[in-house]
């Protein structure tokens, strides 16, 4: 029987251009500039990727530039044997900013609570910050 899992579902308004929005996720470099902690990045389909010190990693499914990424997502807390969860961005124009909508599927429902307030502290805030800097 597989682990019940959850979908995480989150929308952000961030101060910036989608293009800057969807580089700062894949550009390793602004990615660690925003979090405060190394990341690495192979921006490409089939491409590895990691975060928050190698605490996130995973596989880039797929890039459409400026518009939706999609990834193959886990953190080292990954229950033992569970697939990775489906993360998907897409990118919107919304005034002056970027709408960033998130869905987050076949996340480990033990772990769905944290991870939804994880987005919310650990990327949505900080890339609010990050580009009114």
């Amino acid at each position: 029987m597989s682990p019940k899992t959850r979908i995480i579902k989150q929308r952000a308004i961030i101060p910036a251009k989608p293009v800057q929005v969807y580089d700062a996720f894949l550009n390793a470099r602004k990615h660690a500039a925003f979090t405060n902690a190394k990341a690495k990045c192979d921006p490409k389909p089939g491409g590895k990727f990691t975060a928050y010190d190698g605490y996130i990693s995973g596989r880039i499914v797929k890039l459409e530039r400026a518009r939706r990424i999609v990834q193959e997502w886990q953190t080292t807390e990954w229950p033992e044997g569970a697939p990775p969860s489906l993360l998907e961005f897409t990118f919107r124009a919304k005034g002056d900013g970027t709408e960033v909508a998130m869905v987050h599927s076949k996340v480990p429902a033990a772990q769905a609570d944290s991870y939804r307030q994880g987005w919310k502290d650990y990327y949505w805030t900080p890339l609010k910050e990050y580009f009114r800097k």
